[in-house]
């Protein structure tokens, strides 16, 4: 069964509820980029009028997720996998609807290949780019993956 953006945002609402009810919704999902999207509202605002950073991280993050828990499923193996690190900048105020995509597919599929091939954990690191209707970014994130075949 693959990874669809309905099933992404109904698991959200049931696993992941904070990010469901500040308004995170995965709007497409392909081989190679996620997109997500959430929209400036007062449940996700700061004091500052704008989009409250860990709003920004659940989004990005799911970006990043989602294409590697689809790259995992669709790999056949059983593949564990975990955030180890991530850092963020914000070059402007996250106001309107903020769009979160990453199009690193490639590198999960090499990281994948070379778990399978040696058995031994590996690390990739992934980037989230948020930007905002006049497609100027806000915010730019990058998480390390590490993932692992289970024995």
């Amino acid at each position: 069964m693959s990874i669809s953006p309905r099933k992404l945002n109904t698991f959200l609402m049931f696993k992941l509820p904070a990010a469901y009810l500040c308004g995170v919704r995965t709007t497409s999902l392909s081989d190679k980029t996620c997109t997500v999207s959430v929209k400036h509202r007062w449940i996700n605002q700061n004091p500052f009028g704008s989009m409250f950073w860990a709003v920004q991280g659940m989004a990005a993050e799911l970006t990043t997720g989602a294409l590697m828990m689809s790259k995992i499923r669709n790999s056949g193996y059983k593949i564990s996998m975990l955030v180890a690190n991530n850092n963020a900048s914000f070059t402007k105020k996250a106001t309107g609807r903020i769009m979160f995509s990453c199009h690193q597919g490639h590198l999960i599929d090499e990281a994948i290949q070379q778990a399978i091939q040696t058995g031994e954990g590996q690390t990739v690191w992934l980037n989230a780019k948020g930007v905002n209707s006049d497609d100027i970014q806000v915010s730019d994130f990058n998480f390390e993956w590490t993932i692992k075949l289970k024995q």
